[in-house]
């Protein structure tokens, strides 16, 4: 299993598969890491986009004092929406980056609700998954 605190450090046997799937190989570790780079990097960049938006928005509001309520509200709702959208980015930058240190750790790949493998499958699909098909379904039925 990988050191805690050591980067590029995880094997093909060091992520779990299920039943009948083939071991990891150092190919598909790489192509899920350069996945997982790849979306932070973009995901950083849109939040980036997104705060300067955010801030433009902001003084927008400040200055509305003599502006038509029509106006006014519709910044409002623009300014709510741009808000909503910015959480949802951020929410999904920090998804990427915990796969990415779950890679790094040797931890990528066990449900963080049973513990038992998420699956190779789902995760070159989802790399960003927490959770096993299983565990995922009973969560969404609740």
């Amino acid at each position: 299993m990988a050191v805690k605190g050591k980067t590029a450090s995880v094997t093909t046997v060091d992520l779990p598969v299920l039943e009948g799937e083939k071991p990891w190989t150092a190919e598909e570790i790489a192509e899920v890491r350069e996945e997982l780079v790849s979306e932070i990097a973009r995901m950083r960049k849109a939040v980036e986009t997104s705060d300067e938006e955010l801030a433009t928005l902001m003084d927008e509001g400040i200055e509305a004092t003599g502006k038509d309520p029509g106006d006014v509200g519709s910044s409002n709702f623009e300014r709510d929406q741009e808000m909503s959208l910015n959480a949802n980015t951020r929410e999904l930058l920090e998804q990427n980056e915990s796969a990415l240190r779950r890679l790094d750790e040797g931890q990528f790949g066990f449900c963080e609700n049973c513990g038992n493998p998420i699956g190779k499958a789902r995760l070159e699909a989802f790399p960003k998954a927490t959770m096993c098909v299983k565990c995922k379904t009973r969560l969404e039925r609740r």
